[in-house]
């Protein structure tokens, strides 16, 4: 992968770039977070670790930046521990988060395994069932040529049934998919973005053709070609 390291401190930047190096990766790196928006900018990159705390740009708005033209995986390393930040981190479209000092094959582990699930996406980028067409290049997704507007959860979770159709998948099977954190569980969030998301795509959202309840379990996106 092509992975962007973004941290303040210049020792930590040799020690992962030397260690990715190692594990096959390609890897540059950014002092801070303007140098790193100017660098997503300019450059496709497959991963991103970043630090929180830093100069100029700190992480929390440099991924908020981001996510406004890329869904790159993103990683925190950070020494701060609250649990605000990882809530806000998460919220902001995070991938991951790692508190340092970390073990350095824990970090390697996580970039491997989110890696995996970033290349699946980028087999799946254009997918249409129905009336729905996902454009996973573009991050978007149109509903009978027309732009939904989503925000950042809504899109990650439509785009993730609409990659695995015919799948059922329980509340927090995709509270953990889509918000990372199977600790902070949360039922009625889920529920909140299932319905608004019928609202946006159903034609009856009361009798959905698309998201379909899975009564005891959780729910499934309808295959293409059928309304199964």
């Amino acid at each position: 992968m092509n992975i962007l390291v973004v941290d303040d401190e210049q020792d930590l930047r040799y020690l992962l770039e030397i260690e990715l190096t190692k594990a096959n990766h390609l890897v540059v790196s950014a002092a801070d977070g303007l140098l790193a928006l100017e660098q997503l900018k300019q450059k496709d990159f497959d991963f991103v670790i970043c630090d929180i705390m830093m100069p100029r740009l700190d992480g929390l708005n440099l991924l908020r930046q981001v996510r406004t033209f890329s869904m790159v995986p993103f990683m925190f390393l950070t020494a701060r521990g609250e649990e605000m930040d990882k809530v806000l981190g998460f919220g902001l479209g995070a991938d991951d988060y790692l508190v340092k000092p970390f073990a350095m094959a824990e970090l390697l582990a996580r970039v491997e395994a989110i890696g995996r699930r970033s290349v699946y996406t980028k087999q799946n980028k254009q997918i249409v069932i129905g009336k729905l067409a996902l454009d996973a290049d573009g991050c978007q997704i149109t509903l009978d040529g027309k732009l939904l507007e989503l925000n950042t959860k809504e899109y990650l979770l439509l785009k993730f049934l609409m990659e695995h159709p015919g799948h059922v998948f329980t509340k927090a099977q995709l509270y953990e998919a889509i918000w990372q954190q199977d600790a902070y569980f949360d039922d009625n969030t889920v529920m909140v973005h299932i319905s608004h998301l019928r609202k946006l795509i159903e034609d009856q959202p009361r009798n959905p053709e698309y998201i379909q309840t899975v009564f005891g379990i959780g729910y499934r996106f309808k295959k293409a070609g059928n309304g199964a």
